[in-house]
């Protein structure tokens, strides 16, 4: 009875451990976490239950303004001025359009307020996110870094 009990129980290690070592292993290489290119937020770009690739501010270098956590302020609809930066989801509904490269999605500056359609190109530790308006040649570029 032991004996089975002890081969159960490796048998389940041994499972575990392979399943985390292949959902690890199943994760794009655009997830995780990136600087901006001033250095002032962190992004977590993640997978999304809809099958796309998302991003949400996870860490700000000055995450408060007059000693209160800043909102956003220029957000064009009023209902929404007073929801936080952290959290605040930046990057919604990116594909992957061919191996380096994530399109159909756009980018929330919440510096402005304004949100624009955008494309990703990944570059080992770094992306390029470009946004713009109407057609990529009219846009953007910043360069993220990746971070821990």
């Amino acid at each position: 009875m032991l004996k089975r009990f002890s081969i159960f129980v490796v048998m389940t290690l041994v499972l575990s451990a392979f399943f985390r070592l292949s959902a690890f292993a199943q994760k794009d290489k655009i997830e995780g976490l990136w600087y901006n290119e001033e250095k002032t937020a962190k992004v977590e770009i993640f997978k999304a239950t809809d099958g796309k690739f998302w991003g949400k501010i996870v860490w700000l270098k000055e995450p408060n303004r007059n000693g209160a956590p800043k909102v956003d302020e220029k957000n064009p609809k009023a209902s929404l001025r007073k929801r936080p930066i952290m959290g605040l989801q930046l990057l919604r509904h990116f594909s992957v359009s061919d191996g380096d490269t994530y399109e159909d999605g756009d980018i929330y500056d919440p510096k402005n307020g304004k949100t624009y359609s955008c494309k990703i190109t990944y570059r080992g530790d770094k992306l390029d996110v470009r946004g713009y308006v109407g057609i990529s040649l009219i846009g953007r570029t910043t360069v993220w870094e990746r971070t821990q």
